[in-house]
C-alpha cells in the first residue's frame, strides 16, 4: 500500500476536516496528517463559510485524489468494506447515504448560528429560529433511526452517519442546546469514542484563532 495523507484544517474549528478524520479513522487506513494553517485565506474562506466549495479535508492514497467528505466515505467504504462504514444491507445503506447527503449539502443556518468551537462553551446561549428548525430536523433524524437500529450509533454499529453528525454533537454541547434524555445519551456516545477524545484534545492545544468565531453572539 502507498503513502495516504489526509489534509485538514483547524481541529477547533473546521467541522469537514473532523468528518474526513473520523471517516479516515473508523476505516482502520493507517494515513499522515498534513495540516493546513488558518491564515491561508483558501482555509479561512472556508472556515468562514465564505467559500463555494470545501477542498479540505482531502485523501491522497495510492496515487488518487478524494476531496469531498461524501466521497471520501465512499472511497474509504470501497476501500475497506470490512469496517462497513456504510451499512451491509442494502435498505440501512440507502438510508445511510440519504441523511449523509442531508448533513453534506443542508442545515446552512445551524452552521451559520452555531459555528463549530471546540475551545469555548456559551451557556444558555439565543438559538434563533432558522437554526432551531436545523435541530428539530437533525434530532429527528437521529430519533428515527436510533428506533429503527436500535443503536447506541445511528446504526448500531458505528458508520459514515456518526462521523458526519459528531460536528453537531459538538455543536450541540459548545452552545448548551437543551435536547431530551435519549439524544443526549447518543451525543454522550460520540463524545466518548477514544477518536473525539483525541481530536479535542489535540484542538484544545491550538493556538491560532479566528476572532469571528469566538466572540460570543
Amino acid at each position: 500500500m502507498g503513502n495516504t495523507t489526509l489534509t485538514i484544517s483547524s481541529r477547533n474549528y473546521s467541522s469537514w476536516s473532523l468528518r474526513g478524520w473520523l471517516l479516515t479513522k473508523f476505516s482502520g487506513l493507517p494515513f499522515e496528517e498534513i495540516v493546513v494553517p488558518i491564515d491561508d485565506p483558501a482555509t479561512r474562506a472556508e472556515l468562514l463559510l465564505l467559500s463555494p466549495s470545501i477542498l479540505v479535508p482531502c485523501l491522497v492514497h495510492d496515487g488518487v485524489k478524494v476531496w469531498d467528505t461524501l466521497a471520501i466515505a465512499e472511497y474509504l467504504n470501497e476501500l475497506k468494506p470490512q469496517a462497513a462504514l456504510l451499512p451491509h444491507e442494502i435498505r440501512a445503506r440507502a438510508h445511510c447515504r440519504s441523511i449523509c447527503g442531508e448533513m453534506h449539502s443542508g442545515f446552512a443556518s445551524l452552521r451559520s448560528a452555531l459555528p463549530m468551537n471546540l475551545k469555548a462553551h456559551f451557556p444558555g446561549f439565543k438559538v434563533w429560529a432558522r437554526a432551531q428548525s436545523d435541530i428539530e430536523r437533525i434530532v429527528t433524524i437521529w430519533r428515527e433511526c436510533l428506533k429503527e437500529y436500535g443503536g447506541p450509533f445511528l446504526f448500531g454499529e458505528r458508520t459514515a452517519a456518526d462521523a458526519m453528525y459528531a460536528p453537531v454533537v459538538t455543536r450541540f454541547v459548545t452552545y448548551d442546546v437543551q435536547l431530551d434524555p435519549d439524544i443526549v445519551e447518543y451525543g454522550q456516545y460520540i463524545m466518548a469514542l477514544p477518536e473525539m477524545h483525541e481530536w479535542i484534545a489535540l484542538a484544545r492545544q491550538e493556538v491560532e484563532e479566528i476572532d469571528e468565531l469566538d466572540v460570543e453572539f
